[in-house]
């Protein structure tokens, strides 16, 4: 007989709980994009009309293997998600957007008749 998974959590331990958090975690993190679009109840055709393309560019799109950064972030988009770009640089994780605006920040310091104005 089938159990819910609510009665068999109330029987593990908190870092059981806590392990398998980190697992379930995990596995989304590296969901393919056709089991992301299954999980949100889109079929490819729902999704091209959400994207305004035809539903043979869906199928080509979950084929690949990379992509551009704005193809992914519409594609999450129209799944009513959002998504974020962390950098990983040796042994730290920085958010990219807050790296490059930093690092624009620094070097147009640097440049002669620039003005950076704080809001």
């Amino acid at each position: 007989m089938a159990k819910k998974f609510s009665e068999l959590e109330k029987k593990m331990s908190p870092e059981r709980r806590v392990k398998i958090g980190a697992q379930v975690k995990a596995a989304l993190a590296e969901m393919p994009l056709n089991d992301l679009r299954n999980a949100r109840g889109l079929s490819q055709k729902m999704l091209a009309d959400i994207l305004h393309v035809q539903q043979p560019a869906i199928a080509k799109l979950e084929k690949r293997t990379d992509m551009y950064i704005s193809t992914l972030r519409s594609h999450i988009n129209a799944m009513g998600g959002n998504h974020d770009i962390i950098a990983s640089v040796l042994s730290f994780s920085l958010d990219f957007i807050q790296f490059c605006v930093n690092f624009c920040i620094k070097y147009l310091r640097k440049q002669p008749n620039v003005v950076i104005c704080k809001r």
